[in-house]
């Protein structure tokens, strides 16, 4: 598979030919966010929260299904999103899940005539010289490609992944009209300080391209199939190198059940909490182990597979989207399941540091005693349970932390980004499976492991702390000597900082303040504006009522 494949060349033309593919992606975002803007902001500032709050399931039901049908409609990058989004049934309402469950499952298919050039294209020789018939019907279909069924020539199953034609064009043309939505979202402070949005569009931009490499795919496969060689509870189809190319992937055939399918897995006598187990277990293993996961977890690409002793396997397929961890993320990661897993507020707010979750001078005291009130009003619950907890612990919890609620500390780092995206689907899925799905219990005896594994190597840590604490004694008597010449001068400066709760308040009344002040303003501009007008001063009169706008705007702004 070392040869270069004959893909096909990127028409030069592409931002013409996809101008009013681009238009429409950049025009329906924009629209959408107008839309938010409007409801979910202005409105809510103005006094009307509660038409914005009435109408609300509506207008988020009618916005899936536009995305939907422009998902559907131009492939590429767009379904990628809603396949996200469609997965989150553990945070999303149903109204949105539900309209875009369809994502998950069938692209429109390209006509095989057009898939029969790519594949002549990229296999040496054309498809005829290694298979002897191909399914034209598509098994599979998604946004990058799609699969088939074909048979080699000495009489093996196999599948064929075959990218779509053109689709380099369409994956540019689409990251173009994402740059430019966010562009816009880096403008709404909330969302841009706590992520590098640039980065994360870079990111997702190299993953793109990779998925569009087969030969980085393949080599995706043997590394899983290496990491589970001894699991027989998970299978990894086997590559055929000489059957593929840049463009052109033929694997084993392990298609099964569909892991969404409930109905069939229940009568292949498999017990749906199991499979969630599993699922949950091999990413454990994945994230924190190897360092090396499976970042596209979506129903399409996860199978269960009936053995006919009757235990199952779990089988994974399509390795074009993988996570890698370094040694400094596996570690912040460990503590946070560790922290999870024991209750343990302190570690789990060391990991945040260590995995750099938390914005520059978040209050780490404060965010600990946040994390074991929720510890004790979380712990052991279910998904079911999470999601229909109780209105008023959460109104309780919010008013008790409501100094976190406002201040949100937190940032999104790049290199987590695909991880909180895989973590996210994967958690939708494993509530799909089983509504009883409890997180902690299956955290806890994998942190134990961890923590396990951790004594064994206490002395090592013993040493690291030793002669960490050695370099802070040996400066300590210089420091003290300095500290104390500096009182004897008077040039000893001690400041106090106020606690985040009074900041808060003191915030909210200085900005009441100003609001009553601009109010006053704006009434007084308006009436004045409004006598000139009708009086028949329309000049002047325009000017006092577009300053009277100003003025509002200056009032609603947050």
């Amino acid at each position: 598979m070392d040869r270069s494949s004959r893909t096909q060349t990127p028409s030069s033309g592409s931002r013409s030919r996809y101008a009013s593919r681009y238009r429409r992606a950049v025009f329906f975002f924009g629209g959408l966010l107008g839309r938010f803007l409007f409801w979910d902001i202005f409105l809510r500032r103005v006094g009307f929260r509660w038409l914005a709050r009435r109408t609300a399931p509506g207008r988020y039901r009618a916005a899936a299904r536009s995305f939907r049908k422009l998902a559907t409609d131009m492939g590429g990058v767009w379904i990628k999103v809603g396949q996200f989004l469609s997965a989150r049934v553990d945070v999303l309402p149903a109204n949105i899940t539900d309209e875009l469950a369809g994502l998950q499952d069938e692209v429109a298919a390209e006509t095989f005539e057009a898939i029969e050039n790519v594949l002549n294209d990229g296999l040496e020789g054309g498809w005829r010289e290694h298979f002897s018939e191909i399914e034209s019907q598509p098994l599979a279909s998604a946004s990058l490609g799609q699969v088939h069924r074909a048979r080699l020539k000495d009489g093996r199953q196999v599948v064929i992944k075959v990218q779509r034609p053109l689709i380099r064009d369409i994956i540019r043309v689409d990251l173009d009209a994402l740059a430019r939505v966010i562009a816009w979202l880096k403008r709404y402070k909330p969302i841009s300080r706590r992520a590098d949005l640039d980065a994360l569009l870079d990111e997702f931009s190299r993953t793109l391209w990779e998925e569009v490499d087969y030969v980085s795919e393949a080599s995706n496969a043997g590394r899983f199939a290496d990491m589970f060689a001894d699991d027989v509870r998970i299978r990894i189809p086997r590559v055929h190198p000489d059957q593929s190319s840049a463009t052109v992937l033929t694997l084993e055939d392990v298609y099964a059940i569909k892991i969404t399918d409930y109905e069939s897995i229940e009568s292949a006598g498999i017990p749906r909490g199991e499979v969630a187990k599993r699922l949950f277990e091999t990413y454990l293993r994945q994230i924190f182990i190897e360092g090396f996961f499976h970042a596209d977890p979506h129903p399409g690409n996860l199978f269960v597979q009936p053995e006919v002793d009757g235990t199952w396997r779990l089988v994974f397929v399509d390795f074009g989207m993988v996570g890698h961890l370094d040694d400094e993320a596996k570690n912040g990661l460990k503590d946070l399941a560790i922290g999870v897993g024991t209750r343990d507020a302190s570690r789990l707010s060391n990991a945040y540091v260590t995995l750099g979750v938390l914005l520059p001078g978040a209050d780490l005291g404060r965010i600990q005693q946040a994390e074991q009130a929720m510890f004790d009003q979380v712990w052991g619950r279910n998904m079911q349970e999470l999601t229909h907890m109780d209105r008023r612990e959460m109104r309780h919890f919010a008013h008790q932390f409501r100094d976190l609620m406002y201040e949100m500390p937190f940032q999104v780092p790049t290199d987590l980004i695909f991880l909180g995206r895989c973590v996210a689907i994967l958690s939708g899925m494993c509530t799909g499976l089983d509504p009883e799905f409890n997180l902690f219990e299956g955290l806890a005896p994998f942190a134990r492991r961890l923590m396990s594994d951790e004594q064994g190597e206490w002395v090592e840590e013993l040493l690291r702390w030793l002669v960490s604490e050695g370099r802070v004694l040996s400066h300590l008597p210089a420091r003290l000597d300095q500290a104390l010449g500096r009182i004897e001068r008077g040039d000893l400066t001690v400041t106090a900082r106020a606690s985040s709760g009074l900041e808060l308040r003191l915030r909210h009344l200085s900005r009441s303040l100003d609001r009553l002040v601009g109010a006053v303003v704006f009434a007084a501009i308006l009436l004045v504006g409004a006598l000139l007008y009708t009086n028949g001063d329309h000049l002047l009169g325009g000017i006092g009522l577009g300053l009277a706008i100003l003025s509002l705007i200056w009032v609603l702004k947050p």
